[in-house]
């Protein structure tokens, strides 16, 4: 069964999943954020997911970031209509800011960046994803 992990935005969230076997974490999609339920509804429907992980978004400080509220909100809605696929919270610090070095170091160039805006969003879900199973030794 899948690992699915959340980079919960305000108008962009990035979805990243890991393969059947639980090695690998790639990049999923990135959806509009208020389309993120249904997506992600479907796609629960299609693939066996054992469990989500959703950014925990705070300040550098590990104080709230302003973002929490809404993570929080989904996070509640996701727990009482899907009660039987776990949802966890994992730390996101810099993760946008690694993201966004790995993707200049991977030589998308600043045009592509600039057009696919929603590219940091997946690598960033990608990386609390990576970061969780080191975490938790898969």
């Amino acid at each position: 069964m899948r690992i699915l992990s959340i980079d919960y935005g305000r108008k962009r969230t990035g979805i990243a999943v890991t393969d059947p076997l639980q090695i690998i974490a790639n990049g999923l999609a990135t959806v509009p954020t208020h389309e993120l339920f249904d997506f992600l509804t479907d796609y629960i429907n299609r693939e066996q997911v054992e469990r989500m992980v959703i950014g925990r978004p705070l300040q550098p400080n590990g104080q709230p970031s302003e973002n929490l509220r809404r993570v929080e909100e989904f996070v509640s809605r996701w727990r009482k209509s899907v009660p039987d696929i776990p949802i966890e919270y994992y730390d996101e610090r810099f993760t946008s800011v690694i993201a966004h070095r790995a993707i200049i170091d991977g030589g998308v160039g600043k045009k592509a960046r600039r057009e696919n805006k929603g590219l940091v969003d997946e690598v960033s879900a990608v990386i609390i994803l990576q970061d969780y199973m080191k975490s938790r030794g898969i």
